[in-house]
Parts: C-alpha cells; structure tokens; sequence
C-alpha cells in the first residue's frame, strides 16, 4: 500500500498485506495501529483522496478530523448521475489519476513488472521502498503545469464549473429531444463550416485536462467506421446530435448534444454515466469537439485510432495458385543441366 502527494511523491509505502487483505481493511490497520507513524503526517483538515475501495474508511478518517474525498457512487436505479454528482466526482479523479500514475513509476523496472515467485516475499517491501525513494529523488512531479500558478488557475476554474447547472441537459429533457426524431436532419461534417476552430490550449480548458482527448482519436475511430451520424436542429442550427459508441459496451451507443457558435463550444450532454458534468466533458463529447473543431482540419493526418501496422507485413499463409507438377520437373531439369 502506496501512499503520495497531489504531485506523485511518495510518502510511505506499507506492507506487503496478504491477498485477503482489501483496501478498507489495510487502511483501517494502518490508521488503528498506527504503522509508520503515519498519524504524524496527517494533520487536522488535510484531504486523503481515495476510490471507491476504500468508502468503509471514511468514517474513521472523519473521526481523525481528516476529510476523505472519494468519486461519487450512483444512487441505486440511477443511469446517470446528476450535474452535482458528476462535477463532484470529475474534482476528486482530476486529482486521484496521480496516484496510478506513481504506481506505474513502480512498474517500470523489469523486476516488479511481473509476478515474483514467493520467495521474494521477505525482500518485495524493502525493494519497492528502494524504488520509491529513487523516484522521488531523480523523477520530476507528476503535476503537468509548469508552475503553482498554473495549478491554482486552474483549479479555480473548476471550482467554478462546478457550482454550474448542465443548462443544455435541462435542455434535452423538457423538449424530449433524445425522443423527436422529426426535429433533427442528418448533415455532413462538410456542412459545419461555422464550427468554431480550436486551437490546443483551447480544448484542454473546455477538457480540463489531456486524458480525454488523448482517447480521442480512438473514440472518433468508431464514429468514422461505425453508423453514427450528426444531426442538426432544424430550428436551432447551432445545436448538434451525435450517436457514439461506447468506449466500454460495444454493443452500446451514445446520445450527446453539442450547442456552439463560430467562436466556442458554449454547452454540452451526453447520456453516458458522467456525461451530465459541466466540469469538464466527458469522453464522447471530447471526441466528437476534439474531430470536428480541430483533427479534421489537419492536412497531415491521415487515420484515426489504432494504426494498422499489419500493412508493412507479408502473411506467408496467402500461397500463389497451386504449380502445375511438371512446371516444377521442369524447372529442377534445367537446374540440373546449369
């Protein structure tokens, strides 16, 4: 068990636990017994960021004057959840990436990458101690920004958002626009010429972020190869529909709406579980804003997604058309005369 900072520094690294052992049950034990000392680091008021493994943890943690902020959980016979909960959840994984981020540093050495025999288990805790203090000595912060400033401008930013409704989603519901077929048309991309022109720095503020548009390219992938096909509101025309495929469920597709002028994207909704989010987007709407306002317009890209590598190879299985037997007689004969 890892615990780091917000910029992917280790604090301490506890264990190794046996395989029973769960989330909730190490962190209980090592706040109970307190092991490594580790109430001396943790201070009244501080913030512990966490996943859902460990929600039976929370209440001692909150005994010990330390809040836990944790991704929201959908409410039971919910599909989506709320604007609220979904802003909320998008400020705790905007942070919470750092820690798998730190883990990976662990993995890439050739030793820890795989299974170890058990053997190892006297030695596994202090190799993993020896790699993370490497780590924090020579590896640069995991943050992306290039100053505080930075950090904290952007932080404001969502904090803002979060405290936004999903107009555009309030929208879609009181006009049942996922149910009036008759009030979209299908276009072509090459009609959206009043589709705003992103530039990068652009989208990695309507983004909060890079992991979505780093999906992007993949995601669109299946737009272009697939069935799903942009319509526009035949009285708004600044209002786009979009059907996309899942990136988890392929045998489930996507509503999204995207409202725009020539200048921005100004309101978003998508019907997948965080689509509801006004901090950020989600991954759908990312995709889609990502191709339309930006990738199509770049002339030196020429594929989406996974390239297919597969074309550089020769697949020794695909034989010519059987040879006759006495072409190869007489093929040998005149091998021999030579």
């Amino acid at each position: 068990m890892v615990v780091v900072t917000s910029t992917g520094h280790f604090v301490t690294i506890m264990g190794p636990y046996i395989a029973k052992n769960n989330d909730t049950t190490i962190l209980n034990y090592m706040l109970k017994k307190n092991v490594e000392d580790i109430k001396s680091f943790l201070k009244e008021d501080d913030v512990i960021v966490i996943d859902r493994g460990f929600r039976d943890s929370v209440s001692i943690l909150e005994d010990m004057g330390i809040r836990a902020a944790m991704p929201t959980f959908m409410k039971k016979g919910e599909k989506q959840m709320s604007a609220e909960d979904a802003n909320m959840s998008r400020l705790v994984t905007k942070i919470r990436w750092v820690v798998e981020s730190a883990n990976s540093r662990i993995k890439r050495y050739k030793y820890l990458d795989k299974v170890l025999p058990t053997s190892q288990v006297p030695f596994i805790g202090d190799f993993i101690k020896i790699v993370c203090a490497i780590s924090n000595k020579y590896f640069p912060a995991l943050s992306g920004s290039t100053s505080e400033d930075e950090d904290a401008t952007l932080a404001d930013h969502m904090r803002e958002l979060s405290m936004e409704v999903n107009t555009l989603k309030e929208f879609v519901e009181d006009n049942h626009l996922d149910r009036r077929k008759t009030q979209w048309t299908p276009i072509d991309e090459t009609d959206l010429e009043n589709f705003p022109v992103l530039t990068d720095e652009q989208l990695r503020s309507l983004t909060c972020g890079v992991y979505q548009l780093k999906l992007s390219s993949s995601y669109i992938q299946e737009y272009i190869e697939g069935d799903s096909v942009i319509h526009a509101h035949k009285e708004d025309n600044n209002l786009l529909s979009v059907r996309i495929q899942s990136r988890h469920i392929s045998s489930k597709k996507y509503m999204l709406w995207i409202r725009y002028n020539s200048n921005a994207v100004t309101a978003w909704y998508c019907k997948c579980r965080a689509g509801a989010r006004v901090v950020g987007v989600c991954s759908h709407i990312a995709a889609v804003v990502w191709y339309l306002s930006s990738a199509r317009h770049d002339p030196n890209r020429v594929s989406f997604g996974v390239r297919n590598w597969g074309q550089y190879l020769t697949d020794a299985n695909e034989l010519p058309e059987s040879i006759d037997s006495s072409d190869i007689g007489s093929v040998a004969s005149s091998l021999v005369e030579e």
